[in-house]
C-alpha cells in the first residue's frame, strides 16, 4: 500500500510567505508578484515534494530561489541596456531645432496657393499618381503637374531664401530704436 499523498495545504503558509517575501524585496507589489510566481512553481512542482519535508521549507525556499532568479535576471538586463546605451549615438540633435524646421516646412507648405497645395499633397503626401490625383482634383494631368512644378519652384525659392539668410516675410528687429540712427 501506498503512503497517502501529503495535504498540500499553502494557504496556512502565505503569512511566512508575504513576510519573507516584503524582506526580500523591500517593496510590497514586488513582494505579492513574488509569493504568486512561488505558488505558481510550487504548484507545477508538486510532484518533486518530498515526504518527510516541511512545506513552509519547500515553498520558502522557492521564493528565495525565484527571488534570486529575478535579481539575476534583472542585472543581466540592466547590464545589457548600459551596454546598449554606450554604443548608442549619444550625438542627438537637439529637438527644438526639429521642432522649429518643421514648423517652417509647414509654414511653406501653407504659405502655397491652394489648388497647389491640394495637388501636392495627394501627390507627394498621400502618394496618389498624377492620374489619380488629376481624377481626384477633377483636372487634366497636364494641369496637376504644372501646379506640382509651380507648388516645388516656390518651396524651394523659399528654402533657398532661407539658406541665404534672407528674411523673407520676417522682418529683424534689434534689441535698440533704429530710427535715431
Amino acid at each position: 500500500m501506498k503512503p497517502p499523498k501529503p495535504r498540500f495545504d499553502v494557504v496556512g503558509q502565505l503569512g511566512s510567505l508575504r513576510r519573507y517575501a516584503r524582506s526580500l524585496t523591500r517593496n510590497d507589489a514586488d513582494a505579492e508578484d513574488l509569493v504568486q510566481d512561488t505558488l505558481l512553481r510550487a504548484y507545477e512542482r508538486r510532484s518533486g515534494f518530498r515526504h518527510g519535508n516541511t512545506l513552509r521549507g519547500w515553498l520558502l525556499s522557492i521564493l528565495h530561489n525565484r527571488f534570486i532568479d529575478v535579481k539575476r535576471s534583472s542585472a543581466v538586463e540592466t547590464r545589457t541596456l548600459e551596454a546598449a546605451y554606450s554604443l548608442a549615438d549619444t550625438a542627438i540633435d537637439a529637438p527644438q531645432e526639429h521642432s522649429v524646421r518643421l514648423g517652417q516646412v509647414r509654414d511653406a507648405f501653407f504659405a502655397l496657393p491652394e489648388e497647389q497645395r491640394s495637388a501636392l499633397h495627394l501627390v507627394a503626401i498621400e502618394g496618389l499618381s498624377y492620374e489619380e490625383a488629376a481624377s481626384t482634383l477633377n483636372i487634366p494631368v497636364g494641369t496637376l503637374m504644372s501646379r506640382i512644378s509651380r507648388a516645388r519652384t516656390a518651396l524651394r525659392s523659399r528654402e533657398s531664401d532661407r539658406q541665404s539668410g534672407k528674411a523673407g516675410h520676417l522682418k529683424i528687429v534689434g534689441g535698440r530704436d533704429d530710427r535715431n540712427d
